[in-house]
Formats: C-alpha cells, sequence, structure tokens
C-alpha cells in the first residue's frame, strides 16, 4: 500500500443551524424539527387536480403519528424491515419516519425496478412489511412465487378498502391506519431507536450481479447530514425540488434528511416527464440531481441551437465569457485570457439575451445544483456554470451514507469532486485506489459476511474508484475494475472515452468496449432529430432502420468520435461504432436506477451486434 497521509478536512462554510447535540437518530431529528417549526412550510405535493398542496411541520408530524400508530399495531420485533416501494411523496416520508421511531428498520426500493429484483430484495432482507403503491405491483410480485416466509403484512396505497387475509394480509393504507386510530401526542409504543441501530438497508443497485443489502446505522446517515450542512448551508426558505427516487442514498441523505435538519420545504417533482414544467412551477432554490439530467437539458438547447448559427455564435460567445468570469472569481486559471474589463462589460447584454433563458429552465432562482452519481462532463459543466446555474459536484456511494467529497458554491472546482466533508478522512492505497474512513461509513453488508470483509482494508473502506488528491481537493480517475485492456495489452477507462464523446449533442449514450479485442468500439444511441439531419446528408433515409447499419452511416460517426477524442491515445480513439435510437433506461435494465450503465446487461444485449462489428474488420 502507498504510504501517502491521510487527508481530513474541517468545515469550510459555517453559518447552518445545526440540530443540537442531544439528537443522535433520524427519528430523534424529525420530532425535534417538529417541536421546532410546527408552522414551517415542510412538504409540497401536487394534488390529481394538478393543484400543489403545502403542509406544514406540524401536519406531517400527526400524518406520520398515524402511519406510527397502525406500525406499531402489528407488534414487531425491534429493528424489523420495513420495505418501501412507493414514489417520492407524503405517503414515502410517513412510513420512512413512522418505521424509524418504532425502531424498525426501512428498505428502500425503487418504484420501477422489476418484480424479480424486488422479490429477491424481500427474501433477503428478510422484510416483515411491504408497503407498496398498487395492487398491481403487488400482484407482478407475488405471481413469481418466490419464497418470502418473513413477509406478513402488504399495505397497498391505491387500493383504499382492501383487505384480503391468508399467509400474507393484504390491505388498503386507509383501512389499515382506520383501524389503528390516532396515538396520543407524544405516546410511544416502544423504546426509539439507538444511534448504533440501522436506519435503513439500502440495496446497491449495482452493475453486476445480484444488489447487495448496505447497513446504514442512523450514526452513519446522521454524521453525513451534519457535515454535509455545513458545506452546503442551506437556509430555512429554500425549498427543494425532489425527484430522484428515495430507493437511492444521495436523494435520502441530501434531499430528504438534511432539509429536515436545516428546515427546508421539499416539492416532490410528479414524474421526470413534467420535471421541466415542475422546475418552473417550483422555482427550487437547491436542486439535487445526476448529470444526466443536465446532459437533457444541453442537448435540447444544442438542438434549438443547431437551426439559427448566428443563435449558436452568440451562446458559444456567452459561455466562454461567463466561462472566464466564473474562472476569476473561483480563483481557477483561464484557458482562454481575456481582458476583464470587457468580460464585465458584455456580461449585462450577453445575460440578458442568452443566460437568463437557460437559468429560467431551472425556475431562475437556483442557488445550488447539486450535481452526483456520475461524474458532469467538462462541456457542460463549463457551459452551465458559465451561464449561472451553480452546480456543485460532489463524490459518495451508498456505502458511505453517501457523501465523501463536495464542492462548495463559494470554493468550486468543477474539474475535481471538491473537499472531504468534516469529520471524513481519505488516503490512496494499491493503484491509487480511494480508500476512506469516518462515522458516515456502514456498518457493512447484510448477511454478507465474505463481502463486508472484503470490502475494508485496514479498516478504510474500499470505494473501487482511481482517485488522486491535489491542494486539498480529490479527483477521480477512474473504476479500478471497469478498465479495458485490448488484445495487445493497452488500458483504457472506459468512462472517459464515454464521457468525451457524449460531449457531442448528437450523442444521447455511449458505452465503450473492447476488453480482450483488437481496438475500442463504441455503441451509442442517437439523437433523434441530429441523427436525421445526418442520415440525410448522407444520402440515407433516417427512418429506415437499414441506415444505422450503413457502412457511410457508421464511417461518419467513428470520424466524429475520433474527433471528440483526438486528445487520447490512439489505440483508445473508437474504430468501430455500433448506431442506436432506442434508448437506455433503467425499465430495460440497461441503467441502473442512478443512471449508471450496466455494462455486464449491455454486453449481454449487444453481444451479436459486438461480434459483427470485429468480424467484419476481420475480413476487412
Amino acid at each position: 500500500m502507498h504510504s501517502n497521509p491521510s487527508v481530513s478536512a474541517g468545515a469550510l462554510s459555517t453559518g447552518a443551524a445545526l440540530p443540537p447535540d442531544a439528537v443522535s437518530t433520524l427519528a430523534e431529528l424529525f420530532a425535534w424539527r417538529v417541536r421546532t417549526t410546527p408552522h414551517g412550510p415542510a412538504y409540497r405535493q401536487a394534488e390529481a387536480t394538478g393543484r400543489w398542496r403545502e403542509l406544514t411541520w406540524r401536519e406531517i408530524g400527526e400524518r406520520v403519528a398515524a402511519w406510527r400508530a397502525a406500525l406499531a399495531a402489528l407488534h414487531l420485533p425491534r429493528q424489523a424491515r420495513v420495505a418501501v416501494l412507493l414514489p417520492n411523496g407524503l405517503d414515502a416520508v410517513c412510513i420512512d419516519q413512522a418505521a424509524l421511531a418504532e425502531a424498525c428498520v426501512p428498505v428502500p426500493m425503487h418504484l420501477i425496478d422489476n418484480p424479480g429484483s424486488i422479490a429477491y430484495i424481500l427474501r433477503d432482507s428478510e422484510a416483515s412489511v411491504l408497503v407498496v403503491q398498487s395492487r398491481r405491483q403487488w400482484d407482478a410480485i407475488a405471481a413469481l412465487g418466490e419464497p418470502m416466509p418473513a413477509l406478513k403484512h402488504v399495505v397497498v396505497v391505491e387500493a383504499p378498502e382492501l383487505d384480503e387475509s391468508g399467509p400474507v394480509r393484504v390491505v388498503g393504507a386507509a383501512r389499515w391506519l382506520d383501524e389503528a386510530g390516532a396515538r396520543a401526542p407524544g405516546e410511544a409504543s416502544t423504546a426509539g431507536p439507538g444511534e448504533d441501530d440501522l436506519a435503513a438497508i439500502v440495496y446497491t443497485s449495482g452493475t453486476t450481479g445480484k444488489p447487495k443489502g448496505v447497513m446504514l446505522t442512523h450514526r452513519n446517515v446522521l454524521a453525513n447530514v451534519r457535515a454535509t450542512l455545513q458545506r452546503v448551508v442551506p437556509q430555512p426558505h429554500e425549498v427543494f425540488l425532489s425527484f430522484l427516487p428515495l430507493s437511492h442514498t444521495f436523494e435520502r441523505t441530501i434531499g430528504y434528511y438534511l432539509p429536515v435538519a436545516a428546515g427546508c420545504t421539499v416539492a416532490f417533482a410528479r414524474s421526470v416527464k413534467d420535471l421541466p414544467e415542475d422546475l418552473r412551477t417550483v422555482r427550487p432554490t437547491i436542486l439535487v440531481s445526476v448529470p444526466r439530467i443536465y446532459e437533457r437539458v444541453y442537448g435540447q438547447v444544442q438542438t434549438v441551437l443547431a437551426a439559427w448559427p448566428w443563435k449558436q455564435r452568440l451562446f458559444e460567445h456567452a459561455v466562454r465569457v461567463g466561462w472566464r468570469r466564473f474562472c476569476r472569481a473561483q480563483g481557477l486559471p483561464l484557458e482562454q485570457p481575456a481582458p476583464a474589463w470587457l468580460d464585465a462589460l458584455q456580461w449585462p447584454l450577453l445575460d440578458r439575451l442568452v443566460a437568463r433563458t437557460l437559468r429560467a429552465q431551472f425556475g431562475g432562482r437556483l442557488r445550488i445544483a447539486v450535481s452526483g452519481g456520475a461524474p458532469l462532463p467538462p462541456a457542460i459543466a463549463r457551459c452551465f456554470l458559465g451561464l449561472g446555474v451553480p452546480i456543485v459536484q460532489g463524490y459518495g456511494m451508498t456505502e458511505t451514507s453517501p457523501v465523501v467529497a463536495a464542492n462548495a458554491p463559494d470554493d468550486n472546482d468543477p474539474y475535481t469532486v471538491g473537499r472531504v466533508l468534516p469529520g471524513v478522512e481519505v488516503r490512496l492505497g494499491d493503484n491509487r485506489e480511494l480508500l476512506v474512513r469516518g462515522p458516515s461509513v456502514m456498518r457493512g453488508y447484510w448477511h454478507r459476511e465474505d463481502d463486508t470483509r472484503a470490502a475494508f482494508v485496514d479498516g478504510w473502506l474500499r470505494t473501487g474508484d482511481q482517485a488522486a488528491i491535489e491542494n486539498g481537493r480529490l479527483r477521480i480517475l477512474g473504476r479500478v475494475k471497469e478498465i479495458i485492456v485490448t488484445s495487445t495489452g493497452e488500458k483504457i477507462a472506459p468512462a472517459d472515452l464515454e464521457q468525451a464523446i457524449a460531449a457531442d449533442p448528437l450523442f444521447a449514450q455511449v458505452w465503450a468496449f473492447g476488453d480482450n479485442r483488437p481496438f475500442i468500439g463504441c455503441a451509442a444511441v442517437l439523437e433523434p432529430a441530429r441523427w436525421a439531419a445526418l442520415a440525410r446528408s448522407l444520402g440515407l433515409d433516417p427512418q429506415q432502420p437499414a441506415s444505422l447499419e450503413a457502412e457511410a452511416a457508421r464511417a461518419a460517426v467513428v470520424r466524429r468520435m475520433r474527433e471528440l477524442t483526438a486528445s487520447f491515445p490512439h489505440y483508445a480513439q473508437p474504430r468501430g461504432a455500433i448506431l442506436l435510437l432506442e434508448p437506455w433506461t433503467v425499465e430495460n435494465t440497461l441503467l441502473t436506477p442512478t443512471l449508471k450503465l450496466k455494462r455486464k446487461n449491455l454486453e449481454a444485449r449487444y453481444a451479436g451486434a459486438v461480434e459483427r462489428l470485429y468480424s467484419s474488420s476481420r475480413r476487412g
């Protein structure tokens, strides 16, 4: 192991109203918030009529009490698992807080996961209760016939009067809540959880194999909340827009528990499809997102500009000027120096003509936009930061509750993931692997002692990511194991290659491959409008599937990919391409719930196309 000194960071920002030290569990955190600001706005949710309804902390506290009474009536043992398969919203908050208060363990699951995966999690976690949105979802799970001996109760939100007995009681949420009645304020059915009790078992989405249940304690999550509060510093008047699934620790900690600690308002987006309209309606000040959302907005903007060359030039000029202004404000080196006075003179007009339009797509009052889960392509970071969309990147993983490092609005280097959080330590191990230690690091993997032992070295968590520590900042270089080794022995980090290619709006999604092959190939999902323009320029019919396999189309795409990767070694530049129009999604199992590529699934899905690509090159 390298003998790098460990790095520990103190608080970089102050001013956040932290919960008192006496608050040691998430249940206590919620109760403290309800007592402290009972009349403050807590949550907003759109009703079926389209009207947004707002609840105060006192009102959400009363709802949680009703759910807690119903859960207590089941007389579950301490640390019983309560599985949650719900969309982001008030019901998800209620069952989560009720379970925590009753010293149970929430097991959050992704709403659109497939029934087989859900059944596996229910069986593996030994869940006693499942709270599900619809009867259809439960029927699909039950139809698999998988043994789930621990499961005794299924609560269905959308079937209020349902009540079926059997080995598993299936009951509508309204009937279930009515049966228990409201518990008197302050009355507890059981001693609350301790700080070392489990606060969740979160199953990693995983790019390969079965998901593992990450055991996070109240101490883990609350330590991460406290540390992040010092970096992001949200104020009580601020509004979050929640749309990433609460089954993901990134959203649970930063988009859910952190606003509870800070007393902020959380508005629940109706769906990803409705996100553009919800952003304009809610006008959030804080947004927690993954790069894919910014990439979509960027791609839409580029598509519009493509029809107006003069607008494209104006837009690019505004980005250059804005990026220089950002670099000066952050003390970053200028890539294209220009007189500061000239940029200051131009900016008011460029802001009015270009930047405000982009910011308006996010509601027009974002103070901070957190991007995590995957790297944000540099071109997109420059564009958004230059035009005043305040994106800060961070880094973490489910096993660290999840944030390890993050930039701050006033200390923001988008080529890094920022400085490590207060109380967190990092160092580099063999092969530059990032190792993490601190109070937010998981207890281990549920029922997987061997995997838990393998995840640690000398008490430090192995992240599986290669990193560099430069001037107190963390830069992620790639995955230790996600390295393509060609048949000629060359090593390439696929994520870097994919990111460089995806900067071109022609490419909606990119997957690089070539392990044990003579050269690198890429499969690319093309943006439909730009594919249509490219196809017509080559004399091809974009509506014909055969056009995607035309030699002229593939050659044109490969040329474009090689231009985009000109700074890479020659052996890392793609020499073959598979062209696609069907997007990779969570539903078709090619993306994880956090929108990362499932590389093994992609390999299986396109095995035939990959083989044909290399076979044709051998014939050629």
